[in-house]
């Protein structure tokens, strides 16, 4: 028997352009005591070959299978192999394969002695043009490495090892934001050292890094048919994952009576040119704001979901939905008509009406950081 282990180098989060890493490892455990006066001639394992590869599939709802068959229609067939001997690493997954890299050999014909072990380093760049790890209502992007090894005369075990990919989007119409360094438009000295460039992955995180920082406030006057409900201050519209979103209701001049509302962090999926499309929800943020003249709203944004992004059959977008419960009759005044001071109380009855209100705002990833601790292993026994 031989223990086959994956573990990734610095965790499992990636961004196009990325270079990705992945130790493998085949071990042939120690014999136990009363076997170790054998031959090790006896007890030798050996493996014919390992390989690895990285796919990505997508996954649809049935109504969008056809639909999905037409976009994702190429030139190019990927040909799963029906023998149980041959390295196939999409065999039996659902879905259909709209990214795979070449598959790379770690070795041909490895024998372990008891106890021994090899360790092989699979290394890959993801292509700038993959989309990101998505698991939508209508559709759904999930990526994996796949280890393949095989016993001479036996069938093929894979190992997968799944990993996620974030995508910066719109990082194209905001290239602007930084600014050429002057020395590139100098003359060239042969006599000093060449400044390495920056790589485009390096110019992304840059680009990601000044449209999310804090920029100057956001104000928007919420009104409906009766007059002004309140007034939102947003301070940013960009956020990264993880990141709180932080705003304030201002009610002093309004001329409309809220109750009460709700903000709720909402992604729309949407297939292009199609009518289908489903909207999620996440955190969200409740207060009773009757007779308040200022609210302070605080919502985080979770991890695990996924920046906004399109490609050719889906497209993702964020935005927060308000819903605002208005009073159509005024309360009772603060004080009885002889001008002393009471203890209000709220009335037992009164008539509302609702009104929402949909801002988008822009979700983008958070830098994925290297974690030497990552302990994230995968085996199989071959």
């Amino acid at each position: 028997m031989i223990e086959v282990c994956a573990k990734l180098v610095g965790g499992p989060v990636y961004l196009p352009g990325d270079r990705l890493g992945c130790w493998v490892t085949f071990t042939n455990p120690p014999l136990p005591l009363d076997k170790r006066s054998q031959s090790n001639i006896d007890t030798l394992e050996s493996l014919g070959w390992a390989s690895a590869q990285i796919h990505c599939l997508c996954t649809t709802s049935g109504k969008l299978s056809g639909f999905v068959n037409e976009k994702l229609a190429s030139p190019e067939k990927t040909h799963v192999a029906m023998s149980n001997t041959s390295f196939a690493p999409c065999r039996g997954d659902s879905g259909k394969i709209i990214l795979s890299t070449k598959p790379r050999i770690c070795f041909c014909d490895l024998r372990l002695s008891p106890g021994e072990s090899k360790s092989y380093l699979y290394s890959e760049v993801l292509p700038h043009d993959c989309p990101p790890t998505f698991r939508g209502q209508l559709v759904k992007y999930s990526y994996k490495i796949t280890v393949g090894t095989q016993r001479v005369n036996c069938a093929t075990k894979l190992l997968s090892v799944p990993i996620r990919v974030l995508v910066i989007h719109g990082i194209s119409e905001n290239s602007n934001l930084i600014c050429e360094d002057s020395v590139d438009l100098s003359p060239s000295n042969p006599f000093l050292e060449s400044k390495e460039k920056e790589t485009e992955l390096t110019t992304s995180l840059q680009i990601l890094q000044n449209i999310t920082a804090r920029r100057s406030l956001n104000y928007f006057n919420v009104t409906n048919a009766r007059g002004k409900v309140t007034r939102f201050c947003l301070f940013k519209q960009a956020y990264k994952l993880g990141e709180d979103i932080v705003a304030t209701l201002d009610f002093t001049s309004a001329t409309v009576r809220c109750v009460q509302f709700t903000v709720t962090l909402q992604s729309e999926e949407k297939i292009p040119g199609r009518d289908e499309k489903s909207i999620e929800s996440f955190n969200n943020f409740h207060e009773y704001c009757l007779n308040m003249k200022q609210c302070f709203i605080n919502l985080p944004i979770p991890l695990h979901v996924t920046p906004a992004f399109t490609t050719s059959i889906v497209s993702l977008r964020w935005r927060l939905h308000f819903e605002f419960v208005t009073s159509l009759t005024d309360p009772n005044d603060y004080t009885e008509p002889n001008g002393n001071d009471y203890e209000w109380r709220g009335p037992n009855t009164l008539d509302i009406e609702t009104m929402v209100w949909d801002l988008p705002i822009q979700l983008y990833p958070a830098l994925p950081t290297t974690d030497p601790l990552n302990e994230n292993k995968y085996s199989i026994e071959v």
